[in-house]
């Protein structure tokens, strides 16, 4: 018996207007090119010759770094210093998102929530203003130093992790609390015994992930006097000290990529 000959599909097109997402790439695609048109993007002068020049020469005064005993001695404790800024306001951040996520969150679908808009407001307003803007503030508080860019990371922080602390523990599956509430359990016992231990890895995991980009904004809170690396940047670069700007940098990269490694490893060890 003879097969029938094989019908040949034509290959989907690329735009449909029943779809959603064709029209969605559309827009964004419009969006980039209307952002394109109305930002003065000068790009011939930036590639010009004096443009180029210029930013050779100050490349090559960069690539000179100044590794004296007497300048590197003052480097390591403006490192450690940033070090501790970011951890302790990665630490306030935890403890501070944590407790606005408790009410910001619906465990359980009888969960009355009566306070969970206004908590998600404070922290949406906690995590919409930059931590530039919260140490500029608290500066005037706590004068220059690292108290002032401390807490500016933490206040920040608590509100990013509140918001991801908040999705989290309504993500979890309801079925041990629920188990525990039928047999009269207290929510303060709900929470430690069985909605807890569940989200412990992932809230550990958060906190690790904002703990690196801690140290990186740590380090430019610096520039607005809140100590660390970034104020010794600011001191140099506003000297044009080239070589000293250079070794700042260079402590920078390398206080960045421990931190990195030591956070990716923790949250690999706690995904296990």
């Amino acid at each position: 018996m003879a097969k029938p000959p094989a019908t040949h599909r034509l290959p989907a097109p690329l735009f449909d207007a029943r779809c959603k997402a064709c029209w969605f790439v559309a827009g964004l695609v419009a969006l980039t090119i209307a952002s394109f048109w109305t930002l003065d993007l000068q790009w011939a002068k930036f590639f010009s010759a004096d443009a180029m020049r210029k930013m050779g020469k100050f490349i090559g005064e960069l690539l000179v770094p100044n590794f004296e005993g007497k300048f590197f001695a003052k480097v390591w404790p403006a490192a450690l210093e940033t070090l501790a800024m970011s951890a302790l306001g990665t630490l306030i951040a935890a403890v501070l998102g944590l407790a606005l996520a408790l009410p910001a969150s619906r465990t359980h679908p009888g969960d009355p929530a009566y306070w969970r808009a206004p908590t998600r407001l404070i922290l949406n307003a906690l995590r919409s203003i930059p931590e530039l803007v919260w140490a500029a503030m608290l500066l005037i508080a706590a004068g220059l130093g690292p108290m002032a860019g401390t807490l500016a990371l933490g206040l920040h922080t608590a509100g990013v992790l509140g918001r991801l602390f908040a999705e989290a523990l309504e993500n979890t599956p309801p079925e041990p609390g629920a188990a525990l509430r039928i047999r009269g359990v207290s929510e303060a016992k709900v929470f430690w015994y069985a909605l807890l231990p569940q989200v412990l890895p992932q809230l550990m995991s958060y906190t690790l992930y904002r703990w690196e980009n801690n140290i990186r904004a740590a380090a430019v809170l610096g520039v607005v006097g809140a100590g660390g690396l970034g104020q010794m940047l600011a001191f140099h670069m506003g000297l044009f000290q080239m070589s000293e700007t250079s070794t700042v940098l260079i402590a920078m990269f390398v206080l960045v990529a421990i931190v990195d490694g030591v956070s990716f490893a923790s949250r690999r060890w706690l995904m296990r």
